[in-house]
C-alpha cells in the first residue's frame, strides 16, 4: 500500500502487527516511515557488519634483515623464507643494517640487496625501491599477481603450505622501481 497515511493510523497498524514504526527519512515532506521489527533489523545489521569484518584482510608484511657480511648459507636461507612469503601472497620488507666500519662500504650493501632482488625476481617485484635511510637500506617486495590456470587453481600455488590462503590486491610496480642503484647513494628516478 503506497500513499500518505496519517501518523496515528500508521502507529495503530504497527501495534496491531506487533512491530515498530521507524522513521526512515525525517527531512522528506511528508516524513517517510516504515513498519518493521526494529530489533530484528538491528540484529541483521550487526550480523552483516560481523561478516564483513571476517572477510576483511589487513595487509601482512614480514621483515627479513640482512647484513653486509651475510654468509652464503644464511643468505640462501633468508631468500628461501622470502620466496615462501611471496608464494603465500605476503609482502616482505627487506632491510640491511650497516654496523661500524661497514658504513664506509655501502656499495657492498647495495650489492647484497640487488642479489636478493635477482633471486626472487620470478615471484616478486619491488613495491618500494630499496632506499638508503641513515645506516640502513629498506625496501618492500610484493608478490607478483598469480595467473589463473584453466583448471581453476593459481599458478605457483604451494601445496600443503600449512597456512591459510591470503587474498591481497597487488598493484603493478612502476618501471622506475625495477632496479636498485649500484652506487653508495640512491639516485632519484
Amino acid at each position: 500500500m503506497l500513499g500518505v497515511i496519517p501518523i496515528d493510523d500508521a502507529l495503530n497498524r504497527a501495534r496491531a502487527r506487533g512491530v515498530d514504526l521507524v522513521e526512515i527519512s525525517p527531512n522528506a515532506d511528508p516524513p517517510v516511515c516504515k513498519i518493521m521489527d526494529y530489533g530484528k533489523y538491528k540484529y541483521e545489521l550487526t550480523q552483516k557488519e560481523k561478516e564483513a569484518r571476517k572477510r576483511q584482510h589487513a595487509d601482512e608484511i614480514k621483515e627479513i634483515k640482512f647484513h653486509v657480511n651475510v654468509g652464503d648459507h644464511d643468505f640462501e636461507t633468508k631468500v628461501n623464507h622470502i620466496r615462501g612469503f611471496l608464494e603465500d601472497n605476503i609482502k616482505v620488507k627487506i632491510s640491511l643494517y650497516f654496523r661500524g666500519r661497514e658504513n664506509a662500504h655501502r656499495e657492498l650493501g647495495f650489492e647484497v640487496i640487488n642479489r636478493v632482488l635477482r633471486e626472487v625476481a620470478d615471484l616478486g617485484s619491488p613495491e618500494m625501491t630499496p632506499k638508503l635511510i641513515g645506516n640502513s637500506i629498506f625496501g618492500v617486495l610484493g608478490p607478483k599477481p598469480q595467473k589463473v590456470k584453466p583448471g581453476g587453481g593459481a599458478a605457483g600455488e604451494r601445496q600443503n603450505a600449512g597456512r591459510p590462503a591470503v587474498n591481497t590486491v597487488v598493484s603493478a610496480p612502476s618501471q622506475a622501481a625495477q632496479s636498485v642503484p649500484d652506487s653508495g647513494s640512491p639516485k632519484a628516478t
